[in-house]
């Protein structure tokens, strides 16, 4: 049996899960648009374990989501992941944040296409098949009235996340382009079949030299 405490700050939604297993314990969950992350985090997941009655001597390891996002909200939540686990000795799980918002959908066919808000007509993005396979690696990409287009034009694409709008307004309608605009921001219970999975798979971070996966350096533009 695992205990698992998820964690995901990387948007203005600071949200943590308990997982026993792939079974949902209980979650909190602030969005604020001024990031209450430095003030509410800790509090948050001492309130998590006080209400679902484990201990942290229960914990099994810790499952941080790892980026792209916020700068200062990964840089919270990893230290508050790290020092845990250094405190606790219990391994650390990593999950990519747009892995994380693609398990918000499921779909039968086509793909899954998560987007974070970047800078001005830029979006952080992956592509994911129906089985959360990832297709083609994350990255930062300015969006154009044709983005996707090679996509769109062979079989519909499900986007999620925060970086919706900004596509919606800028690519061209297709009809097999399909928007769940209520679905924006990747939440510690989405993260719980993902870190249950790498937990029973051994796939634990170096807690030592573990760093956020921004996908851009601090500062460029």
């Amino acid at each position: 049996m695992s205990v698992i405490l998820n964690i995901e700050t990387s948007t203005t939604n600071c949200s943590v899960s308990l997982s026993q297993n792939e079974t949902l314990l209980c979650s909190n969950e602030i969005n604020k648009q001024s990031y209450s992350h430095s003030t509410k985090l800790h509090s948050q997941i001492a309130n998590l374990i006080d209400k679902s009655k484990v201990s942290y001597s229960d914990l099994s390891a810790i499952a941080i989501s790892k980026g792209p996002g916020s700068y200062t909200g990964l840089r919270i939540g990893s230290a508050a992941a790290k020092g845990l686990c250094y405190a606790l000795d219990i391994p650390l799980i990593s999950i990519s944040t747009l892995k994380i918002l693609a398990k918000k959908i499921k779909i039968q066919e086509g793909l899954i296409v998560p987007v974070m808000d970047a800078r001005r007509d830029e979006v952080y993005s992956a592509i994911f098949d129906h089985k959360f396979y990832q297709k083609r690696e994350s990255k930062p990409e300015i969006i154009y009235n044709n983005s996707f287009f090679d996509l769109i034009k062979e079989k519909k694409i499900y986007m999620v996340g925060n970086g919706q709008e900004k596509c919606k307004r800028i690519i061209n309608e297709n009809p097999n382009l399909i928007f769940s605009m209520d679905k924006n921001f990747p939440s510690s219970v989405d993260m719980i079949e993902l870190s249950y999975e790498k937990y029973k798979s051994f796939k634990f971070e170096d807690i030592a030299y573990f760093e956020p996966d921004y996908l851009k350096k601090f500062g460029v533009k």
